[in-house]
């Protein structure tokens, strides 16, 4: 982040490294000895110096992306952020979607499409192994839907521990119309990663002249990626996709420069 950047400390100065000795953990590892990288050399097989051990046991960071989504357009966001996350050298995203709070007899009537089963759903203890996120919900009257409210209210034991502190987050939303929430919903959202202590990573316009082009509707704002829903038919044009894609990347670029610190 530079001189003064006011840096999160690093967890990941010192990368794990693969080794028999002893049992490993998600983020932890023992020190291997320099005989047993020579050894394995002598042997023809795995890395032949200690350097080479490092490198090839170093974890990727992991970005969460979490979402709720009735008709597919936030999730739609999310597989294209989760390809821009995976652009990224170092950085991984996995998809999650929220549990459903609605019966499935009301989703029958209000015509809400399947979930997709292969999308695991979260629990607030999976956030614990997440280096950074990217939540993203419909709007419901300006502010988060319920389903996605009611996930961050599960997260109150992480709240009181302070677990979540120093990891940055940033939000993509879905609306009905041009003017149902498209920064006001994330603008509301902030709240939740204040109280947890996490750090709001807008986009800002670094998007570049796609932020400022007026011939075409296009969802999205300097709070993050975003895509106009209307009746529930509307697909996502490729800007949208394409501002989601470019929050992906901007957000594995943004922790990488963090962890660095």
């Amino acid at each position: 982040m530079g001189k003064g950047g006011g840096c999160v400390p690093s967890k990941k100065k010192a990368p794990p490294v693969v080794s028999d000795a002893a049992p490993q953990t998600d983020r932890e590892a023992a020190p291997i000895a320099k005989d047993v990288a020579v050894e394995e050399k002598t042997n023809g097989g795995g890395p032949t110096t200690v350097e080479e051990t490092v490198a090839q046991s170093v974890l990727k960071l992991k970005i969460f992306i979490v979402f709720y989504s009735m008709y597919g357009h936030v999730e739609g966001l999310a597989k294209w952020m989760k390809k821009g996350v995976d652009g990224v050298e170092g950085v991984e995203a996995i998809l999650y979607r929220v549990a459903e709070t609605l019966p499935q007899e009301v989703l029958y009537q209000m015509k809400a499409p399947p979930k997709d089963e292969s999308i695991p759903v979260i629990s607030a203890a999976d956030l614990l192994e997440a280096d950074g996120f990217l939540f993203g919900f419909p709007t419901r009257y300006g502010c988060m839907a319920a389903q996605m409210k009611a996930f961050f209210d599960s997260t109150g034991q992480l709240w009181r521990e302070q677990k979540l502190a120093g990891k940055p987050a940033g939000f993509f939303v879905s609306t009905g119309t041009q003017g149902g929430g498209q920064e006001t919903t994330a603008w509301t959202a902030i709240t939740q990663l204040a109280h947890h202590g996490m750090l709001f990573v807008p986009i800002g316009y670094t998007f570049g002249a796609g932020m400022f082009k007026m011939d075409s509707i296009r969802g999205g704002s300097p709070y993050g990626a975003g895509v106009f829903a209307g009746d529930g038919t509307r697909e996502p044009t490729e800007t949208e996709l394409a501002l989601a894609e470019h929050q992906g990347k901007y957000m594995a670029a943004v922790l990488k420069r963090l962890q660095a610190c």
